[in-house]
C-alpha cells in the first residue's frame, strides 16, 4: 500500500495494488476496503458513491469484482470540525422566538458545513444570530428540518430547541407543511397548470444527479401553475406534495421545460431578449412561501420570502422586452 497526499493538500491519498490485490481477486471492492481500511460497510460504500475511489483512474461501483491487475484509489476526505462556529453573516431574518427562526436564505449560501464548505453557510450565520440551536439534528446542522440548495433562495425554518425539532420534523414527515415556489422555467407550458407524478432517485449513470430513470425510486409529486408567460420563459407557481432531493428542478427538466439557469439539470444559463443575450446568474428557483403550526403552540404560522434581486432583474428584463 502506498500512501501521500494529494496536490491539494486536502484529502489523503491510499492506493492498492500487486499482491494485496492479488490475494483478493473475485473480491467485491466495498468488502475489500472495508476490512482494510477499518470503516463500517456502509461508509466505504458512501465513499465509493459520492467518488472518493477509483479502479484503475476510473469510477466504479460498491460490487465491482476485483482483479489481479487492478489499482485501487482511495481519497479520503480530512477529518471535519464537529463545532458550528457562529460568523457574522447578512441574512434577513421573517420571524424568530425561543423555538425556532425562519431566515430568507439568499442564493449563493449553503445550509451548513460539509466537505468543501467548511464555514460560511447558514447554519453559521444563524447561531450568530440566535446564540443557540438545537443540539438534535447533526452536530454541523442542529435543528435542520429541511434544505435549499445552494443556489435556490427563499424562506427556510431551523429549530432551536430540541421539542421544536421533533415537532416541525413530524409535520414535515406528515406532509401538513404549506411549500409554495416561483420558477422561472424555459419555454411556454402547453396549459395553465398540471402535475408531475414521477418517482424520484439518484441516477444510474451521474452521482451528483436524481433521475426520474433510477434503481431507486421513492415517491414525488409536484404541482404547478403559470403565473406569466414571456416570450422564451414561464414564471410558475410550484408546490411540492413531496420533498425529494432536487424534486422541482428534475420534474420540470423531465417535462422539457427546466428551471433557468440550472446547469446541472437544464443548462440553459442565457436567453435572448430583445436581440441581445441575457445571462442567467443562478437557477431561477426561489421558496416564495412557508407554512406550518408553531410545534410548541399549534399556531398556525405562514411567512412570504422577497424574492432576491437578481431573479427579480431577470424578471423585469422579461416583462421589458419580452412579456
Amino acid at each position: 500500500m502506498k500512501k501521500r497526499y494529494n496536490i491539494y493538500g486536502m484529502a489523503e491519498r491510499l492506493s492498492f495494488e500487486g499482491d494485496v490485490i492479488s490475494r483478493h481477486s473475485g473480491r467485491r471492492l466495498d468488502l475489500f476496503l472495508t476490512e482494510l481500511l477499518g470503516r463500517t460497510r456502509s461508509s466505504v460504500q458512501k465513499l465509493i458513491r459520492d467518488g472518493y475511489v477509483k479502479v484503475n483512474g476510473q469510477l466504479v461501483k460498491a460490487g465491482h469484482r476485483l482483479r489481479p491487475a487492478d489499482t485501487v484509489e482511495v481519497y479520503l476526505p480530512p477529518e471535519q470540525q464537529d463545532t458550528l462556529l457562529p460568523q457574522q453573516i447578512p441574512l434577513e431574518v421573517l420571524y424568530q422566538d425561543e423555538y425556532l427562526i425562519v431566515v430568507n436564505k439568499p442564493p449563493g449560501l449553503v445550509m451548513y458545513p460539509s466537505f468543501g464548505h467548511r464555514d460560511g453557510t447558514l447554519m453559521n450565520a444563524i447561531l450568530y444570530i440566535t446564540g443557540r440551536v438545537a443540539t438534535v439534528g447533526g452536530p454541523l446542522r442542529p435543528g435542520v428540518v429541511h434544505r435549499l440548495d445552494r443556489d435556490t433562495s427563499g424562506a427556510v425554518v431551523v429549530a432551536l430547541d430540541d421539542r421544536a425539532y421533533y415537532g416541525l420534523v413530524a409535520q414535515f414527515k406528515q406532509r401538513s407543511i404549506t411549500r409554495h415556489y416561483l420558477a422561472l422555467v424555459h419555454g411556454r407550458m402547453g396549459r395553465d397548470s398540471g402535475v408531475i407524478d414521477k418517482p424520484l432517485g439518484r441516477s444510474r449513470t451521474h452521482r451528483k444527479k436524481f433521475s426520474t430513470l433510477t434503481s431507486s425510486p421513492r415517491e414525488a409529486k409536484t404541482y404547478w401553475q403559470v403565473i406569466e408567460v414571456f416570450s422564451e420563459a414561464s414564471l410558475l407557481k410550484v408546490t411540492l406534495a413531496t420533498g425529494r432531493t432536487h424534486q422541482i428542478r428534475v420534474h420540470m427538466s423531465s417535462i422539457g421545460h427546466p428551471v433557468l439557469g440550472d446547469s446541472l439539470y437544464g443548462r440553459k444559463t442565457s436567453l435572448t431578449v430583445g436581440g441581445r443575450k441575457v445571462r442567467i446568474p443562478r437557477q431561477m428557483l426561489h421558496a416564495e412561501t412557508l407554512g406550518f403550526r408553531h410545534p410548541i403552540t399549534g399556531e398556525p404560522l405562514i411567512f412570504h420570502a422577497p424574492l432576491f434581486e437578481d431573479m427579480k432583474e431577470v424578471l423585469e428584463l422579461l416583462r421589458k422586452e419580452g412579456g
